[in-house]
């Protein structure tokens, strides 16, 4: 565990009340400003002092978060992990739980905790702000608000971990941050948004997860030993050496063009062809935000499959990384479970 945990509680009563457990981890939504401008985290009891509608909702909300909460450039697996230990202490005691983190990294943690819950049979739901909580056109208050409204599990049984963000309910780990600027800055490009908020907050119930029965499970290993190679035109060999023949690696995700395609020079095949004698998985992500790798559809693909490239199918680049890590943790010892697991959904994170 990462720190200290610190409760808040403002809960008003304690019967026939839904129960939901804020967890803060920083990011913008609990931002101030110092003296210079920069943004800084604050104590999460100044949420509450920003958003007073909390005190009015019609479910019991406690709170807590992480001794050094943090910016989420800084987001890491260990913190991933304190999050989890944090939802599956306090699993039995709530109906739902919300996660306030920063917008640059919250695609990660999603998908991240997407893996480690197995048969999760209540919500989780991420969110944070564009724009400071303190600042008068705050996104975070809306956020906030329709967040908890959903993991109370009043309107729809969510049993997933989602992205809540400028009205949309994203799978967690079919989203990804499109917007440096705006307040609609998630997108789930390849799998359609679970809930719109409007006047009501409307569920598209058919895609959602099913409910499990059986107990929740948390696996909690990830294995970092990965790297992201991204093609481009005019890419050298030194380049691509420089990534395959990291020492230690166990995994490459290679974003690659249109439906999967990469170069055919020999350079570059025999460099995948070495790195994959030594036991590293290569798995094929497309930079595109939309469609899917195919592989074997055209002859700029067909190469890497007979070298044994993983196809990603349209999971995203944060899903993607994160599941090589969150596989390899789990599976040290099977590298070929690790790579018949890569290309087969886990958690509804890409196509079957």
């Amino acid at each position: 565990m990462i720190g200290r945990i610190i409760f808040f509680t403002f809960s008003r009563y304690y019967y026939m009340l839904n129960k939901v457990l804020i967890v803060y981890t920083g990011g913008t939504i609990g931002m101030v400003q110092d003296e210079n401008g920069s943004l800084h985290p604050f104590a999460l009891d100044r949420i509450y002092d920003a958003v007073p509608q909390l005190r009015a909702c019609s479910y019991d909300i406690d709170s807590c978060q992480l001794d050094n909460i943090i910016d989420s450039s800084n987001m890491t697996p260990d913190f991933w992990v304190s999050i989890a230990e944090i939802i599956e202490r306090e699993y039995d005691n709530y109906d739902g739980f919300v996660v306030l983190h920063g917008t640059d990294t919250m695609a990660y943690t999603a998908a991240a905790l997407s893996f480690m819950f197995k048969n999760l049979a209540k919500p989780v739901v991420l969110t944070g702000s564009q724009l400071p909580l303190g600042m008068l056109r705050s996104d975070g208050r809306e956020n906030i608000i329709c967040a908890l409204e959903i993991a109370s599990g009043r309107l729809a049984q969510v049993s997933e971990v989602c992205i809540f963000f400028e009205s949309h309910l994203y799978r967690g780990n079919r989203a990804t941050k499109v917007s440096a600027e705006n307040f609609d800055a998630f997108e789930s490009y390849n799998f359609p948004s679970l809930a719109k908020a409007g006047i009501n907050i409307t569920f598209k119930e058919h895609l959602l997860l099913p409910r499990p029965t059986e107990p929740l499970q948390v696996r909690k290993h990830f294995d970092t030993r990965v790297a992201v190679l991204k093609l481009f035109p005019g890419i050298t060999e030194a380049v691509v050496q420089s990534v395959l023949r990291t020492p230690g690696l166990q995994g490459v995700v290679i974003e690659t063009y249109g439906s999967g395609n990469a170069p055919t020079e020999r350079w570059f095949l025999d460099a995948l062809a070495e790195a994959i004698g030594r036991g590293v998985i290569v798995f094929n992500i497309t930079q595109c935000k939309a469609g899917s790798v195919k592989m074997k559809q055209y002859a700029a693909s067909c190469d890497m499959d007979r070298l044994g490239v993983v196809g990603g199918a349209d999971i995203t680049i944060e899903a993607g990384v994160v599941k090589m890590m969150y596989l390899l943790g789990c599976y040290p010892d099977n590298k070929e479970h690790v790579r018949e697991r890569l290309c087969v959904p886990l958690r509804g994170e890409m196509m079957a």
